[in-house]
């Protein structure tokens, strides 16, 4: 499937015009048009934005043999798109439980809010982000907090597909959702990082 098909398809799927993807991308209709029809190829800043509006990575988009459903052509049957390494993050991150704001950089943030809470820091700031970096578990695992003059073991946890991330500093957890085996597992260690499990109702 070629990008120009690629683009028509997920923009019918997102319920989209023309005019909405091309709002959506800082361009005109007519340039959507283009890429549809395969008269021009869209800059690699429109393909990042693309991606981030489709929900799908640059590989899905740019690789004639990944289709968006999923599927591959013969030459790679059995392999399947829903996996760890295509699609977005999307969590909550405490900026007050990391220690490098530099890390924010590789976030969407789509909300801020203020949250007053009972415990360290007295009001906590909630960033509700996006991300397509593909090692950002990896890399909130070097900034988050773990020392308790500064609120004790900080973590965070968002998702991936189907796929449950559980983020302390300098280690990565991680669950299929919907296996209640690998979510024990994950359980199990935040009892022994030190969180109550009133702090493990997050959502899935």
């Amino acid at each position: 499937m070629k990008l120009s098909e690629k683009i028509k398809y997920l923009r019918n799927v997102k319920n989209m015009s023309q005019e909405d993807l091309a709002e959506k991308c800082s361009v005109s209709r007519q340039s959507i048009s283009k890429w549809e029809l395969d008269i021009a190829l869209p800059e690699t800043e429109k393909l990042l934005d693309l991606s981030y509006i489709f929900g799908v990575s640059l590989d899905v988009l740019l690789k004639e043999e990944l289709l968006v459903d999923g599927i591959v052509n013969n030459e790679f049957c059995g392999l399947s798109l829903e996996n760890e390494n295509t699609g977005i993050y999307e969590g909550i991150l405490i900026k007050e439980g990391i220690d490098d704001e530099s890390i924010l950089d590789f976030l969407d943030v789509n909300k801020v809010e203020l949250w007053k809470t009972n415990n360290y820091p007295r009001y906590w700031t909630v960033i509700t982000f996006s991300s397509n970096t593909l090692d950002l578990p990896e890399r909130l695992s070097k900034v988050l907090i773990n020392d308790e003059r500064k609120g004790g073991n900080w973590f965070v946890d968002f998702k991936r597909n189907n796929i449950k991330y559980v983020v302390f500093r300098n280690k990565v957890l991680k669950y299929s959702i919907g296996n209640k085996e690998e979510k024990n597992d994950v359980v199990e260690e935040c009892r022994k990082q030190g969180i109550p499990d009133n702090q493990m109702n997050w959502a899935e």
